[in-house]
């Protein structure tokens, strides 16, 4: 993370890093299905669910990057910059300040 000051810093390039729509959308669904996992195993106590978090959000969003962005995730270089920038872009998706 030496490269970036703060992660309002990093943020804009973390956007640049997802400029295709579809990409974006891998995000969308891989971070939705997140949630609904962990909701679901606290919901039911089967904690073993957990192992698929990472399955499902970074399995959705290395499709969106190797797939249609065509580039690295953020995530291999800056990884608690880029899980942060995940659910910043998340939010901002919902809010309709990112498109998807």
């Amino acid at each position: 993370m030496s490269e970036f000051a703060s992660f309002r810093a990093f943020y804009p390039y973390y956007l640049g890093e997802h400029s295709q729509r579809l990409c974006r959308r891998w995000h969308f669904i891989g971070s939705s299905l997140v949630l609904l996992i962990l909701l679901l195993a606290i919901a039911s106590g089967r904690w073993a669910w957990l192992w698929l978090l990472p399955v499902a959000g970074y399995g959705c969003a290395w499709i969106g990057h190797f797939v249609y962005e065509k580039n690295r995730p953020a995530t291999f270089h800056h990884p608690l910059y880029s899980l942060a920038g995940d659910w910043v872009m998340y939010a901002q998706m919902l809010r309709g300040k990112v498109t998807f």
